[in-house]
Order: C-alpha cells, then structure tokens, then sequence
C-alpha cells in the first residue's frame, strides 16, 4: 500500500465478498499533492493500483489535484495504458486534449441506458476513465454495476433466455446519418463513427469491425453481428454479462431508429420485451451511483463493470478517455 495514498469508503460503496465495489482512494492526509506528484504516485503505484482494479473493477480517486482536462490527460498517461482509437462507437464526443474526449453528448435530460463501452464491435476498451470537471447542478450520476452478478442473476431467473444468448449472441442494426446529430444518445453520423468521409473507406473499416453496411439515400444501415452476449473474463475466471442489449432495446432511439429493432437474438428472431425491461429492474437493483464531486476520477475495467448516466439539470462536464 502506497503511504501517499489510502483507502476510504463513500456512502454508495456496495460489499461483495468483502469487497468494496468501487474502490475508494483518497491522498494521506498531511501530503500536499501537486498534479506532477500525483502522476508520480500513479507511475510508482501502478502494481498496486492494478491490483485493487482487478479485485474490486472499479476505482474512484477523491480529493486529488485534479482540475483540468489536461490534469486528467496527464493521469491517463500517467498509467501507461495504450490509447483506443473510438472507431464504431455510438455517441457522440468532441476531442477536449490529447486523449481526452467528452463523455456522451446526448441532452440532460436523457437518461443513458446501462452498457460496456463499445460491446457492440468486436474492439472494445479494456479500461475506461472518466473525470468530473464541473459537477452536476443536480442528479448526472454515472451508476456502475458488475457484470459478473448480472449474468449470475440473469442465469438464475431465466435460464433459457440465457442459453438461447449463449447460443445465438446478438445483432445490433443501427441507422447512421451523414454527420452528428447531437440531440441523440446514438447520433454520431457515419463520417465521424468511422472516421473519413470516403464511402469506400467506411465499408473497409465496417468490414474490419465484423459490419455489414447497407448505404441509404441518407445515410447508412449498419448490422453487426452476431456478436456474443456474455464473455468469459480470463483475468477473473468467470462469466460475465458483456452486451449493449438494454441500451440498445430501451435507448437506441431517434428519427431514424426504433429500439426494438435495434437488437435481436443472432438468428434474428425478436427478444422479449418483459425479460428486457426485468433485466434493466436487475441491473438498477445491483447498480451503485456516486453523485459525481469536482475533481473526482473514476477507473472502470471495462470487462468487469457495466455503466449508465442519470439525466441531469446542467451544468454538468464529465470528460473521458478509453484505453486498450
């Protein structure tokens, strides 16, 4: 255990065979943090800090020297974790600094339905981190649920629906546009989903992901799949609930999408709506939502945890960066 850096506990932490879930980290009190000693401590910890990923799946730091979009770049290169081109994500992101992006632009008063980042393309990121620059006039929070206990509860309530996902994985279709549509959660056009603006060069870049695309007058249908819904993670050695299919069922909505179209089993076949909306009442029951303090950088390991954002009333500025 570093001596500059101590456990701590907030109120929402959640006990899971005696372990706290998320970690909490705070500075020693008495050691007066600069933004350089931070990264230092991060660079000379980094064994134990990947220790206490792995136990708990997620780390919130508390109270550190934190303030700017480019304090937050400097701890996530501080961990030396490689950098994730976001090629065949949803939602829209601008660029802030270095490997700094926005976190999903969607309006306030959209909720953003629990997922792992990106589980709908085969290249996902290992590690996610997300940074509070300017906390939330109220709500915002980002809830945080382990996977693991997912499958588990979803395996005991309906363990033919599980089978069947085993079996079939999942199809994601997704109506992209030309350009952004930042009044969406899923409105990242397909010029900025796959970087160019060359039609040739996005179905080159769609097939590399596994994607068919289908080009529209106005834009582009993507179907992706099948693609498994629950992965085994090596690193823990068990099964865990590693899907978009809530998000997409209950979230992927706008002028060009109906969420019930969005996903279906592999086969095609439609999922059923009760089971969807039960698996959402499990994912809440297990979630756990820190409300978001000025400064505050939480570490997903994004193979562990499943994420979500609670509408808000501005402001708000929750900043992001993805590793793999």
């Amino acid at each position: 255990m570093s001596e500059s850096l101590v456990v701590t506990h907030v109120a929402q932490q959640k006990l899971y065979n005696g372990i706290q879930f998320p970690a909490a980290l705070a500075p020693k009190p008495g050691i007066s943090f600069t933004p350089s000693i931070l990264t230092e401590v991060i660079k000379t910890q980094k064994p134990f800090l990947d220790s206490l990923l792995l136990k708990s799946g997620a780390i919130l730091f508390r109270g550190f020297p934190v303030n700017t979009a480019s304090d937050f770049n400097d701890v996530v290169e501080a961990f030396g974790y490689e950098e994730l081109p976001y090629v065949g994500g949803a939602a829209p992101r601008t660029n802030v600094v270095g490997r700094v992006f926005t976190a999903n632009e969607s309006p306030p008063d959209q909720k953003i339905p629990f997922h792992h980042e990106m589980a709908q393309v085969p290249e996902f990121p290992s590690k996610l981190f997300f940074f509070c620059e300017v906390e939330p006039g109220s709500g915002g929070e980002t809830p945080i649920v382990l996977s693991h206990i997912i499958y588990e509860r979803m395996k005991e309530r309906y363990p033919e629906f599980v089978e069947r996902l085993e079996e079939h994985g999942l199809l994601y279709i997704r109506v992209l546009g030309e350009d952004d549509d930042p009044s969406s959660p899923i409105g990242r056009g397909w010029k900025s989903t796959f970087l160019t603006k060359d039609k040739n060069v996005a179905g080159e870049r769609a097939a590399k992901l596994g994607m068919t695309l289908e080009w529209l007058e106005d834009g582009v249908k993507t179907i992706m799949g099948p693609i498994p819904a629950v992965k085994y993670d090596k690193q823990r050695q068990r099964k865990i609930w590693f899907n978009s299919m809530v998000a997409a069922y209950t979230g992927w909505e706008d002028a060009r999408n109906d969420p019930v179209k969005a996903v279906t089993f592999g086969d095609g076949k439609p999922l059923p709506a009760d089971i969807i909306y039960d698996c959402l009442k499990i994912l809440e029951e297990e979630s756990i939502a820190i409300p978001w303090q000025k400064g505050d950088v939480l570490l997903l390991d994004n193979l562990a945890v499943l994420h979500s954002r609670r509408s808000f009333n501005p402001p708000r500025r929750v900043l992001a960066s993805l590793c793999k």
